[in-house]
């Protein structure tokens, strides 16, 4: 195994002097590092983005709680760990030096690192679905629009080509529901609320051009290191199902876009999923089956994916079968379901008759764990309970200047700064309309005026409908009973005959009008 390209992770076995090492031919068999809060997962990420950017290996990693930035920086002999440091590396038989690791820096945001950004065609409406919780008939609604977007040639870029798409076919539905199946005015309204509130929670910059090229993902600096790509996730954690559907959206593109190249001598990226419950929690089934096709298919094309959460039980089983690496801090069993959890993950390891898995997954401290890694033909490692190394830069977050220096000083500056709005849906929509518009109104000002007698007859028609329609004075909707005015057959037919003939004049305009009603009221009140 000493022969192998390898990432030292501590000293295992008797007296912590056996090297337990993760060979880097099969870095992208995927690893899982689980473990109560405060246990030393963050500490066990970071010397794994170590060593695999030491061995020139790109990195992508989420930093959820702002302390992963400090890999970007040395390690000090200053630092208040220095001394248990030290003795640590010691007694697994580490040199332990400090240094610092090419880093870049990114957010959602833009504020504490370059912008990332997705089109809404590139999130396609199955993850689009999920991040805005939508039902199956509204993730229908939305898989329609999708498929309009596309025949129609309409450019979906971002938020505002979305919500302009959904106007186009809530004004369509009738047309588009004969073609496509029902398109329910409901369910474009419910979908228009849920983009609203995805705005209020920051999602619109989420969305638009320049996008995210996942080749820059996977760069080296000058002396052959992996860049280590740091995802700014503190504030994103305020939106866990955005910050979810995000990740998995670049795994989702980098299994789409990237080559087969079979098993490879190193991984090309390792993409560390902290946190990663929330991608499964409440997830539907055709969610998790995409996630498990990823892991499952995107190992061929070099890609290693880590989950970090608390229990091994966050993660679907078929998932689980699939982490080949495995780092497993303690696990709390204080309740039936803890010690339950606490079982099964001890047997999911390959045993060792020196320990029992189960006490040491209770019992290890901070910074010791329970590790199993693949060794020669994959076969799983035993397990064993191990002293994790101490991290060669530095712990904890970094200096908010030097992060800035590293971030003007990043080769990708300038490339994302500034968003893109191209001609895309929105305008191409908008455009329509106001084409649209400008005909009618050419069609209202060309049209040929009427014929006088045309007029008049039309006119004639309208007054006798109106005229027989007369029912004293009620219609069908207001009838009520009242009580007649004491008043004579003559001045009756005088004053209200009179009044109405002259009113419905008015209102036709014409002496037939005229003529007409006088004639029919006539006649209705000598009846009487």
């Amino acid at each position: 195994m000493s022969d192998d390209p390898c990432i030292f992770v501590g000293g295992g076995g008797e007296g912590y002097a056996t090297p337990q090492n993760l060979l880097l031919k099969y870095g992208n068999r995927h690893g899982l590092i689980a473990g109560a809060t405060g246990t030393g997962k963050t500490v066990t990420l970071q010397i794994l983005a170590e060593g695999f950017s030491a061995a020139g290996v790109p990195v992508f990693l989420s930093d959820v709680k702002g302390d992963l930035s400090g890999i970007g920086a040395s390690g000090s002999a200053e630092g208040k760990l220095h001394e248990p440091f030290m003795k640590r590396a010691a007694t697994i038989g580490l040199d332990l030096q400090y240094r610092a690791f090419p880093v870049t820096f990114w957010d959602l945001f833009g504020q504490q690192g370059h912008p990332v950004r997705a089109t809404v065609a590139e999130m396609g409406p199955l993850l689009l679905s999920r991040l805005l919780e939508l039902t199956e008939p509204q993730e229908g609604v939305l898989n329609v629009a999708f498929r309009l977007a596309d025949e129609e040639g309409l450019p979906l870029l971002d938020m505002k080509d979305l919500q302009a798409l959904l106007v186009y076919v809530g004004e369509n539905a009738e047309a588009i529901s004969t073609r496509y199946g029902l398109v329910a005015t409901s369910s474009i309204g419910a979908i228009q609320r849920r983009l609203l509130v995805l705005e209020n929670e920051g999602g619109s910059q989420l969305f638009g051009e320049p996008a995210l090229d996942l080749a820059d993902l996977m760069l080296t600096d000058a002396h052959g290191m992996g860049r280590i790509n740091i995802l700014a996730a503190d504030k994103l954690m305020n939106s866990p199902r955005m910050y979810a559907t995000f990740l998995l959206w670049m795994l989702s593109e980098l299994f789409e876009s990237l080559p087969e190249i079979g098993d490879p001598d190193k991984p090309k990226l390792v993409f560390f999923f902290d946190e990663a419950h929330l991608l499964f929690g409440d997830a539907p089934k055709a969610l998790v089956q995409k996630v498990e096709q990823v892991a499952r298919l995107i190992r061929s094309k070099g890609v290693g994916i880590y989950f970090i959460t608390q229990n091994p039980a966050d993660v679907p089983e078929n998932i689980l079968g699939q982490l080949g690496n495995r780092v497993q801090h303690a696990l709390r069993a204080f309740t039936a379901r803890d010690q339950k959890a606490l079982r099964m993950a001890a047997e999911t390891y390959r045993d060792n008759p020196r320990i029992q898995t189960e006490d040491a997954i209770r019992d290890v401290g901070t910074g010791e764990a329970v590790t199993s890694f693949l060794e020669r033909k994959g076969i799983p490692g035993i397990v064993e309970r191990t002293l994790i190394r101490p991290p060669s830069s530095q712990l904890g977050p970094l200096d908010p200047a030097l992060r800035t220096l590293l971030i003007t000083s990043s080769p990708l500056k300038g490339k994302y700064d500034t968003p893109i709005d191209r001609d895309s849906a929105y305008e191409r929509l908008r455009a329509k309309a106001q084409q649209a518009a400008a005909e009618a109104a050419r069609a209202e000002d060309q049209s040929p005026p009427q014929p006088q007698g045309e007029t008049d007859a039309r006119d004639d028609e309208d007054g006798f409908q109106r005229g027989r329609r007369y029912d004293g004075g009620t219609t069908s909707s207001t009838r009520k009973k009242t009580t007649p005015k004491t008043t004579t057959r003559a001045s009756r037919s005088d004053s209200i005959g009179e009044a109405f003939a002259k009113s419905f004049a008015r209102q036709l305009g014409t002496k037939s009008g005229q003529a007409l009603v006088r004639g029919v009221l006539g006649s209705l009140f000598k009846r009487s």
